[in-house]
């Protein structure tokens, strides 16, 4: 299994609460619409004094899977939606091995 994980900080004058707002309830359509998603978490931070804001883990079953995905109509209007809601994004392509 193919794993994105991104960190974001939020956007500049954007509350945390309103972070935590957008990403599970606002930013998570975009997710649901990404052609061969497999899963999809989100995990917030519980304060807002850390280095990212939050978690998300896309799951994909190979590299042309997560390509397509984001390179679908649906990928750029998420790329723009994270764009415009974040002042930081860091980006892993990872292997998942599931231990336990």
């Amino acid at each position: 299994m193919l794993k994105v994980i991104s960190l974001l900080k939020r956007a500049e004058g954007m509350s945390h609460e309103e972070f935590a707002k957008w990403v599970v309830e606002e930013h998570v359509e975009f997710a649901r619409k990404l052609p061969g998603l497999r899963r999809y978490t989100v995990s917030v931070s519980n304060g807002d004094d850390g280095a990212y804001d939050s978690v998300n883990e896309l799951s994909f079953d190979d590299e042309e899977a997560r390509a397509a995905a984001f390179g679908s109509e649906h990928g750029r209007a998420a790329a723009a939606d994270a764009a415009a809601h974040t002042s930081q994004r860091v980006h892993l392509l990872t292997t998942e091995h599931a231990q336990l």
